[in-house]
């Protein structure tokens, strides 16, 4: 089931096209990785599915019902431009927007008790905003996205300014929030937390989807049967059924790239070499996200 549904959106500013006939589905549940390289139309799609502004065509469905206004109650927003009151203090920022959402003071604050232990800050609650580091603020509104438990949480750049830990205690955060029910747009350049968080993605580029689906299903399609061995001996490939792409030896051990030809498997390639070599290692040479995007990205500026 798919709790968002962009059907043909089309957004154009002045004399710039942002957005051309977008089309693709996010299922309920997911980490979704929302990806494009900059101006390619992530933040206007986005600024579309939390109705800051409009599209000029196309259509957005929200569980099934076209997006209206009263939906906005059942989402959370993390902008990549960033957006405290510097003179409030953390806890009186973190309950006025919960109120914002619809929450009793009474609920606002146990929720908020709870996510400022989880995420470590509860020294900070009486602290102006302008006197916490860019990571802590970044805590503060993230916190402040998720409050109200959103079932469609939207993320923009979520990592910017955290340490290592921060990221990871963050990380586990969004994990929680998917396993618990909540479906999470992950809008990042950071293609290796899409490989480690995301369940499926989608890919904008000059204003146009390239490229949508679940992470395995897309990394399945762009495997080329090659695989990497490594073992002790002589590798000599005389068979047309394997090409060699790449080869290096150093005192008798070597490592091999090796593409399969005429429909041969991974288990014939392994019985051709244990007959010839001693293998220690085969791996299946997988194609990264970042691989995948910037072949795509390429191709779509050649």
């Amino acid at each position: 089931m798919s709790i968002l549904t962009i059907n043909g959106v089309s957004k154009r500013y002045s004399s710039h096209l942002a957005l051309d006939n977008v089309s693709f589905s996010i299922p309920q549940g997911c980490i979704f990785g929302l990806l494009g390289p900059n101006g390619a139309g992530k933040t206007s799609l986005i600024r579309i599915i939390t109705q800051i502004t409009g599209a000029d065509e196309g259509e957005i469905y929200f569980r099934g019902e076209r997006l209206r206004p009263d939906h906005i109650k059942d989402m959370g927003y993390l902008p990549e431009e960033r957006g405290l009151y510097k003179k409030m203090k953390v806890g009186e920022q973190l309950l006025y927007l919960a109120q914002l959402k619809g929450l009793s003071k009474t609920e606002a604050t146990e929720r908020i008790k709870g996510w400022v232990d989880r995420l470590e800050i509860r020294e900070w609650l009486g602290k102006q905003i302008e006197d916490l580091s860019k990571g802590m603020q970044q805590k503060i509104q993230f916190i402040a996205t998720v409050l109200h438990e959103p079932s469609l949480i939207i993320l923009d750049e979520p990592f910017s300014g955290f340490d290592p830990i921060n990221a990871n205690l963050i990380k586990d955060e969004i994990l929680r929030l998917r396993d618990n029910g909540a479906t999470i747009i992950f809008s990042t350049h950071r293609m290796e937390s899409v490989e480690e968080l995301c369940d499926n993605i989608a890919l904008i580029n000059r204003s146009q989807k390239v490229l949508d689906g679940p992470v395995r299903e897309i990394k399945d399609a762009y495997k080329t049967d090659t695989f990497q061995v490594i073992g002790n001996g002589q590798l000599l490939i005389t068979s047309p059924d394997y090409k060699v792409l790449e080869q290096h030896e150093n005192h008798g051990v070597f490592r091999a790239n090796i593409k399969l030809e005429n429909n041969s498997t991974p288990n014939d390639l392994l019985r051709y070499l244990i007959e010839r070599v001693e293998v220690h290692s085969f791996i299946e040479l997988v194609p990264s996200i970042n691989d995948i995007f910037i072949r795509k990205v390429t191709e779509t500026h050649a």
